[in-house]
């Protein structure tokens, strides 16, 4: 089976992922509702730093996060999070706070797990965060792809579509790491939400039409590909969440017009409720389309973070030198369970993941 991409050694480079975007923390009112909560538990999480938390604490490689934050206990709070995350805060900006937050704050995520018929609903309150704010040139990119040494940029559209500023930051990122022969992976992660406030309607085509031209491994669904890309899909021909016919038949015309992604990537899903769904992945790579096994009537117990799951597992087969049959095992695999526990960040090890691929059940482990 192929093995599309060529990883820098680990022998000469100080970090195995770095992972550029914003960094929230997470409001979970557990089985309320947000309107009527008196209690929440708070986890850090962003779909960038979710796939390096991930490789960091459960897979055991050399993470750092690439985010902004402001100088407050907000700020201070998110910051330990991502320690306790077992990644590396040394590129990350500080803000200086004016007490109130006009300047800058932290962004919040209210986020209902959903259930049965209800869905999962997320609430965000990020405007003018300290992440939304990076611009161009404020990270000395030579100095980490170069003189650290970095092997895999993940980053994504949900930074990039925070603002005009931190699309351009993307991209400069994107285009630094392949000057230095970093592996680039970017998750569209479209969010309705964020492209719709923009001033520009364009933006979302032509942000991630640019940074397409620098990534190797590009990861998202058909909605994504549409309407970030303007790749079209064969909708028609679509019978479920789980059909990777559209998939197949849209990875060549994508493949034409990126030349440079090796590798393209998406996660199959078909909610039966809020905490029962299909599950599988799918990749192209070199003219092949290889999909992971698909899960009937998985149980969610938090849907937020499978994707970032498939991701960081994805990831970490491909460093380990695995072929891409394997990558998407090991990517669905780690997707499944990281949707087992409560935040946006997986909290499962390396070996369960390897008992899931070989046949382990749910008996009691003791």
């Amino acid at each position: 089976m192929t093995r599309p991409l060529n990883i820098p050694s680990a022998v000469d480079r100080r970090w195995d992922i770095a992972a550029l975007g914003e960094v929230m923390l997470r409001f979970d009112p557990g089985e309320r509702r947000v309107r009527n909560a008196r209690s929440f538990d708070v986890w850090e999480g962003g779909g960038e730093y979710n796939v390096a938390r991930a490789l960091a604490k459960g897979f055991g490689l050399r993470a750092t996060a690439i985010t902004a934050l402001p100088g407050n206990d907000l700020g201070l709070l998110a910051d330990d999070l991502i320690a306790q995350g077992g990644v590396d805060r040394s590129h990350i900006l500080w803000r200086d706070h004016d007490g109130v937050g006009r300047n800058t704050r932290l962004g919040l995520n209210f986020t209902e797990r959903g259930f049965g018929l209800r869905p999962a609903l997320g609430v965000s309150d990020r405007a003018n965060s300290a992440a939304a704010q990076m611009r161009p040139g404020e990270i000395d990119w030579d100095r980490l792809f170069g003189d650290e040494g970095v092997r895999w940029l993940h980053t994504g559209g949900i930074f990039a579509a925070l603002s005009s500023s931190t699309a351009e930051t993307a991209v400069e990122a994107v285009e630094a790491a392949k000057r230095h022969g970093v592996i680039v992976s970017y998750d569209l992660n479209y969010r309705a939400s964020l492209w719709n406030a923009h001033p520009d309607p364009d933006a979302a085509r032509r942000v991630n039409r640019r940074i397409a031209q620098s990534v190797d491994v590009m990861i998202g669904d058909e909605h994504g590909f549409s309407t970030c890309l303007g790749l079209d899909f064969d909708a028609g021909a679509r019978s479920s969440g789980l059909d990777a016919g559209p998939f197949r038949a849209a990875a060549p015309a994508f493949a034409a017009a990126y030349p440079n992604v090796k590798i393209v990537a998406a996660t199959l899903r078909e909610p039966t409720t809020a905490g029962r769904n299909d599950w599988g992945a799918v990749a192209w790579a070199e003219g092949q389309v290889v999909e992971a096994q698909v899960r009937r009537d998985l149980d969610i117990f938090d849907r937020v973070g499978g994707g970032d799951g498939f991701v960081s597992g994805l990831a970490w087969a491909l460093m380990d030198g695995r072929d891409l049959q394997a990558a998407v095992d090991w990517g669905a695999a780690h997707g499944a369970l990281a949707m087992t526990t409560p935040g946006d960040s997986a909290m499962v090890s390396r070996a369960e993941v390897e008992a899931l691929l070989n046949g382990a059940g749910a008996r009691t482990v003791r």
